[in-house]
């Protein structure tokens, strides 16, 4: 199944999605840095890094949803991408919430919120976990013409091999 939001040939959704496990990872990182050495600038940066993956994970999402939409009801990549996007929307939310505790005070965060983001981060492997199931295992947000040899995604022979596959109801899986 070829992703619906696509930017020069490319679904939009795995470009996006880098930011946010980035950022978010890197302010846990960040946060036990600080736990061992005590020293606030680590978590004033790790306030920040919450902020911004928040922002990415929420304009991931949206690319990421309009996806799953079209994904066929019924099938086990909609059962994955349900749990997928439920599974983000929890990391979005633990997130939320420890950058919402850190907000009166960004240098020295609350134990709970520690606890958040570390859950957070979990949550964002099994979540990442699930969209490697989505594209690596299922397929979802991969080219009809996708192989080994495919031409670039911007060429005149990649948008006539897609257009074949799509007049065939065929994909680079079935071949």
């Amino acid at each position: 199944m070829e992703a619906k939001a696509k930017l020069f040939g490319h679904a939009i959704h795995p470009i996006l999605i880098v930011y946010p496990l980035g950022l978010l990872s890197a302010a846990v990182i960040f946060d036990v840095i600080y736990l061992l050495t005590a020293n606030p600038t680590w978590t004033t940066v790790s306030f920040w890094m919450i902020a911004a993956g928040i922002v990415g994970g929420l304009l991931a999402a949206i690319f990421g949803l309009i996806d799953y939409l079209y994904i066929p009801a019924g099938t086990r990549a909609s059962r994955i991408g349900l749990l997928h996007g439920l599974t983000n929307v929890c990391v979005m939310i633990l997130f939320i919430a420890s950058w919402l505790l850190r907000r009166n005070s960004p240098e020295v965060p609350s134990m709970t919120a520690f606890a958040l983001s570390f859950a957070g981060v979990a949550a964002a492997l099994l979540g990442g976990w699930l969209g490697g199931e989505l594209v690596e295992r299922l397929g979802v947000g991969v080219a009809p013409g996708a192989n080994l040899n495919a031409p670039n995604s911007l060429s005149e022979r990649a948008r006539e091999s897609t257009r074949i596959h799509e007049e065939r109801g065929t994909s680079a899986a079935v071949r």
